[in-house]
């Protein structure tokens, strides 16, 4: 094997770190291109559209690139990897063209069928538009960006495949930075094309697809410097590429069942009043903020370790990489749950109430995000939980918890979006996400994959406890409503700030009063 692939001894924490660090870099300019959006559009029938037209490719770059094909990747890139380097190059070329040829086709149908996919996923758009002239401008709209929006699933396929090599090969921080190259197209756009255009959702759909682009053009020199870029062919039956496929088709459930249920979402938000769509998106988007910095940098890191474990029959490995992933997210989001929860307003004032962003949509934004907020726990589990099966290469079980769970979501979706309208929406992708968590727990115990410990769940109640207190301390000292929006923007943000530090410093000694010590995070593995 050539040197860069040879096995090095790291420790999970820090190559944690590295993740979150390279991911908090790139949620933070995430947040910076949200705040400019929703300056630049509000609430509005544009800003609906825009973030339909941008939540339509990311669904299926889930489906298709950094979601259920990569968890079906990684295992049988790790047998690859094992194997001399010729034959480990060759196959990620053969995955590069197979893979390459089939999102082609999905991407012209995409583009070509433009209005076709904003009928299907847009239907109440697609419905107004036979009645109103609102309703027609929204369908067309959709269309129109959709068309440039779509391209962006062919580029972040051939980026995620080259990421999961990346990783697999301990080179982590390099595909936590692509999505910088994203957000930092959107925001160059967004400034600088959009004011020109007379309708600015188009200019940020550039950016979408420019976005696309150099996030893959960054991540080639890095292949090639470790010899693994093979020559693109396609080979539908393949030994590997037989087992991706086999893995992929249930994985398309498994791991993407928030997508999915987003997706129904997003269907049911067409048939709500104008702004329903952004009021979830901008809820969601706090969401994301730790979900994507902490679960997913954690799921990136342990998934290689697991199927490294797996292949070598060593349980005990398995099991102690798991449970450093379980205390993580513990860690990490008990507070974040409590904290979003009370400092919601402040949080949704801060960051997007400037521009077309007014208090109404302040106060609609935040009874969203608290629906979403109670949820975020089961989200950060089922990235540590799913990996735990595929790196065994079992696709069915958590297939069979996701079907459970979408069919839930549309049953809460049904049963709660009219008395709570977009709110409901919010509350049932938390239901379900919940419900797919616990399934996926009560699997990983009934094969014997994953016992929680009962030190673990110690560990989970003092971490409860200094939530609690640092919750107390928050709620005592926050402004109510009213005030935060009557508040200049900096004087939100010097608040933020000092509760967030406030509370951080109640949260971390109190836990440390509790019992809490750096060595139950502590686990040296090999990844």
């Amino acid at each position: 094997m050539n040197k860069s692939t040879e096995p090095k001894k790291k420790n999970l924490l820090k190559s944690g770190m590295i993740v979150s660090a390279s991911t908090f870099l790139s949620r933070i300019l995430g947040l910076i291109r949200d705040v400019i959006i929703a300056d630049l559009l509000g609430a509005s029938l544009a800003a609906d559209v825009f973030f339909f037209a941008n939540r339509i490719p990311n669904f299926f770059r889930r489906l298709f690139a950094d979601g259920a094909f990569n968890q079906a990747f990684v295992p049988i890139l790790a047998e690859y990897n094992a194997k001399d380097h010729k034959t480990c190059r060759d196959f990620i070329g053969l995955v590069t063209g197979t893979m390459g040829l089939v999102i082609t086709v999905i991407t012209v149908i995409g583009v070509l069928g433009s209005s076709i996919v904003a009928a299907v996923f847009g239907w109440g758009w697609y419905m107004d538009s036979f009645k109103s002239d609102a309703g027609a401008e929204k369908f067309a709209l959709a269309s129109l960006l959709l068309k440039i929006t779509f391209p962006y699933l062919w580029f972040v396929t051939i980026t995620a495949i080259f990421g999961a090599v990346l990783n697999t090969n301990k080179k982590f921080a390099i595909p936590a930075l692509s999505p910088c190259l994203l957000n930092i197209s959107v925001i160059s756009c967004a400034l600088l094309l959009s004011p020109h255009l007379q309708q600015p959702a188009v200019g940020l759909a550039v950016g979408i697809f420019l976005g696309g682009l150099t996030q893959l053009l960054f991540q080639i020199p890095f292949i090639i410097n470790l010899k693994l870029l093979g020559i693109p062919k396609f080979n539908w039956h393949h030994e590997g590429i037989v087992k991706i496929r086999k893995l992929m088709l249930p994985a398309i459930f498994g791991i993407s069942v928030d997508q999915i249920n987003l997706l129904i979402t997003t269907t049911l938000a067409s048939f709500l009043a104008t702004g329903a769509l952004s009021y979830l998106y901008y809820s969601e988007r706090i969401i994301e903020f730790p979900l994507g910095m902490f679960a997913v940098a954690i799921s990136t890191v342990i998934l290689p370790s697991l199927s490294r474990g797996n292949v070598s029959n060593d349980l005990n490995k398995f099991n102690r990489t798991m449970d450093w992933g379980v205390r993580m997210v513990l860690l990490l989001g008990i507070p974040a749950v409590f904290g979003i929860i009370v400092l919601r307003h402040l949080i949704i004032a801060t960051i997007f109430m400037r521009g077309e962003f007014s208090p109404d949509d302040v106060v609609k934004s935040a009874a969203s995000l608290f629906a979403c907020s109670i949820g975020l726990l089961s989200y950060m589990l089922v990235k540590v939980f799913a990996p735990a099966f595929y790196a065994k290469q079992d696709t069915k079980t958590p297939v069979k918890c996701a079907v459970i769970a979408v069919l839930s979501n549309i049953f809460f979706n049904l049963a709660l979006v009219y008395p709570l309208d977009y709110i409901g929406l919010a509350l049932s992708t938390t239901l379900s996400g919940t419900i797919n968590m616990l399934l996926l727990a009560r699997g990983l115990y009934r094969r014997n994959i994953y016992h929680i410990p009962r030190e673990t769940y110690v560990y989970a109640f003092k971490l409860l406890i200094g939530s609690i207190a640092m919750s107390a301390a928050i709620l005592l000292l926050q402004p109510d409503i009213e005030t935060i929006t009557a508040y200049s923007n900096m004087q939100r943000c010097i608040w933020l700030g000092g509760l967030i530090a406030l509370g951080g410093a109640v949260y971390f000694a109190v836990s440390m009063i509790c019992g809490i010590r750096k060595t139950d995070l502590r686990v040296n593995e090999e990844l």
